[in-house]
């Protein structure tokens, strides 16, 4: 935590009590606990995705905030901050940058495919498991890239920059936004079974339907997935 991420999440709640006193927040810093996320409006809100990026200098950090009514997402934005890149989407429109309609990539064969991933530094249990399955990724695709800011890697899925991604523990506040963006461009997002991905702690799998597929098939080896 630095007082930048304090800062920014305290404009986040002042900005959504004035237009939307009745909504809860839902934010990494102050309140990162809420009873439920299935009743009325909450917003979803990391307010400096890639903080230790942002304290070296290291450009890629972002602000995410995910909506989410009577518990499903209806709205998101992901703000890269140092390319000023707008990423939105809105249940049931579409996705767009800077206001231009966004789509996930059409690639089809992993050995073309750039996939963004994300490393389990903060979990040791998950290293062993992680390790274990990157060799045979990386030796079937173009390449895999690591920023360290996971809802800049969801919109890099949705506008189709990225192929793929998966990590294996992330938290509401960094893929609320990014879900959205990518059901909205066409993509598909599940947790490493197979499953909806919801709004909460755990893992996740996201790219165009058929490298999600395959992706998903290379994390799960030994059985079949949903």
């Amino acid at each position: 935590m630095s007082f930048v991420d304090r800062a920014a999440e305290l404009c986040i709640a002042e900005a959504i009590a004035m237009t939307f006193p009745a909504a809860r927040l839902l934010a990494e810093e102050a309140t990162p606990n809420l009873a439920s996320l299935e009743e009325g409006i909450v917003f979803v809100a990391d307010p400096l995705d890639g903080t230790t990026n942002f304290l070296h200098g290291f450009p890629a950090y972002a602000v995410s905030i995910g909506a989410l009514v009577d518990g499903e997402l209806r709205a998101g934005v992901v703000l890269d901050v140092p390319r000023d890149e707008l990423f939105t989407a809105i249940a049931g429109e579409g996705a767009w940058r800077d206001g231009e309609p966004i789509t996930v990539s059409a690639l089809t064969e992993p050995s073309r495919a750039l996939i963004g991933t994300g490393f389990p530094f903060k979990h040791r249990d998950l290293i062993e498991p992680y390790v274990e399955r990157l060799p045979a990724i990386m030796a079937t695709t173009a390449g895999i890239r690591r920023a360290g800011a996971a809802a800049l890697d969801l919109a890099a899925v949705a506008s189709g920059r990225f192929d793929a991604f998966w990590e294996l523990r992330l938290a509401p506040w960094d893929i609320a936004a990014g879900i959205l963006l990518i059901r909205e461009a066409g993509g598909v997002v599940t947790d490493l079974r197979g499953e909806t991905a919801l709004v909460a702690h755990g893992g996740l799998v996201a790219g165009n339907p058929v490298m999600h597929r395959w992706l998903l098939d290379q994390l799960n080896p030994d059985g079949p997935t949903a």
